[in-house]
């Protein structure tokens, strides 16, 4: 009888579009949350690109570094022209725009986006990289933000391309939806990638909304995630310098500041 008036009440819900979905764990939440504590390394934070959206906080340990890959393309591209002055070589690559947001002739553009697939809109990132430089061993940097699709792109890149990124920058979309049990599985899969190689060493969440509070924990809806490999330094405890001196507001939106369950405090 009950699975008989489940079934009436869920068909009744979908008749008039609305769908029930499984819901995460606050613990399993919580726990993801735990494992992204930002570390402390021997790497001090520096600020690449503009005082507002399109500039990130990096590691002081971008020397030798061969090439930037930088997926997603906005209105500027000053973070990409900064990692020109230390020597590196820089891809940019969106289908949606027709060239990088400053005209430089050492901005190497591809109009395609990246993803899961290679056709003739989409490349994935390891034949990117493979047709850009070929397959040298060099450390690179990966800077992405392609507006939710960097979950199929880091679940379909190989770990020994990941492994040749000294420093990864990723902005995550959709935070929010952690409550989903079948989108937490897919990013806590997507964070668990890019943890067994990287420290997770600061979060900066976007100011474009408030976070997203359940269950008594607030979630950004999307934020600024900064990598290092660990051959790069031994972790020293945790940070809790947040929001960090050089973090700067996304949008003239009222500041959000990264909720206190998002790192370990003293």
């Amino acid at each position: 009888m009950f699975n008989s008036i489940k079934a009436y009440i869920k068909n009744k819900l979908r008749s008039k579009g609305l769908y029930v979905e499984k819901s995460t764990s606050k613990e399993a939440v919580a726990s993801l949350i735990k494992s992204l504590y930002p570390v402390k390394t021997d790497k001090e934070l520096i600020r690449l690109g503009p005082d507002h959206d399109g500039g990130y906080l990096v590691p002081d340990d971008l020397k030798n570094i061969k090439a930037c890959f930088s997926p997603g393309v906005g209105r500027m591209s000053n973070f990409e022209v900064s990692c020109l002055e230390y020597g590196m070589q820089l891809f940019l690559a969106d289908k949606s725009v027709d060239g990088p947001g400053a005209e430089h002739k050492e901005l190497n553009f591809l109009k395609k986006y990246v993803g899961p697939i290679n056709n003739e809109d989409y490349t994935t990132l390891d034949d990117w990289v493979r047709t850009s430089i070929g397959t040298h061993d060099e450390d690179l940097m990966l800077q992405m933000d392609i507006e939710g699709y960097e979950y199929v792109t880091i679940l379909n890149t190989s770990e020994q391309l990941l492994k040749q990124f000294r420093v990864i920058i990723i902005e995550f979309h959709n935070l929010h939806k952690l409550w989903n049990k079948e989108f937490f599985l897919t990013t806590s899969l997507v964070f668990q990638k890019l943890l067994q190689n990287h420290y997770c060493v600061h979060i900066h969440p976007n100011n474009i909304s408030s976070p997203y509070v359940q269950h008594g924990i607030a979630i950004p809806s999307v934020a600024e995630f900064t990598f290092i490999r660990k051959d790069r330094g031994d972790a020293k405890g945790f940070r809790n310098d947040f929001p960090h001196v050089l973090d700067k507001d996304n949008t003239p939106n009222t500041p959000v500041v990264l909720p206190e369950m998002w790192y370990k405090r003293d």
